[in-house]
């Protein structure tokens, strides 16, 4: 891990189903546009990669974690709901609990889509300061926003103007990959990790419009 590395990582932990694809896009631009290095599981393609272990090691390189829990409950009758999200949060808090070697200083931010929800299924997390987006990507870009200003102690840009941004990176994005010979259909399975080369192009070509 590079020097600094940790201080300056993101591990998101979140559904990555379509529906939720707007609020997740908007989550990586917020931590890019923070200064911040966002870390996910998807941001790799190595098929030969044990998932588990680099889920761990991402946990373990990372100072800040974003857990949304909105996935815990299942839509319809017989139908199993996911744990996977729990589970990765259960691993992060185990490591600032018992890792050692500067974890204990990791923060970490639970979001749900529902108020009160989460505690049908994790009442372990009862008494927990959790935040909810409902379903909006706006009102999750201010929750991550006001988290990381507070917990990294940085001056930022309010959440309105990262919002706006984000807006504006969509728009150029967007044209870039149709002159580039992307259809619609290209676009939207354009993968994680090259979706946040270009959030990180954006940034430092200026943030053109």
């Amino acid at each position: 891990m590079a020097e600094g590395a940790f201080d300056n990582s993101v591990f998101i932990n979140c559904p990555f189903d379509k529906e939720y694809e707007p609020i997740l896009q908007s989550i990586l631009f917020c931590v890019i546009y923070l200064g911040f290095e966002p870390r996910l599981a998807s941001e790799s393609n190595d098929s030969g990669a044990v998932r588990l272990e680099k889920i761990k090691g991402l946990i373990e390189a990372s100072k800040y974690s974003i857990h949304d829990l909105s996935r815990c409950q299942a839509k319809k009758k017989g139908e199993n709901y996911r744990l996977n999200m729990p589970f990765e949060l259960g691993m992060d808090y185990g490591c600032r609990q018992y890792f050692g070697q500067g974890r204990e200083s990791k923060k970490l931010l639970i979001l749900e889509e529902k108020l009160f929800r989460y505690q049908a299924a994790i009442s372990d997390l009862a008494g927990c300061d959790i935040k909810t987006h409902a379903a909006d990507f706006q009102k999750a870009v201010r929750q991550v926003r006001n988290w990381l200003v507070s917990e990294a102690n940085i001056a930022a840009d309010g959440a309105t103007r990262i919002i706006g941004a984000y807006a504006d990176f969509q728009e150029w994005y967007y044209e870039k990959q149709l002159a580039a010979g992307f259809s619609e259909d290209d676009i939207q399975d354009y993968p994680t990790s090259e979706l946040l080369a270009e959030m990180k192009a954006w940034m430092i070509a200026g943030k053109p419009v």
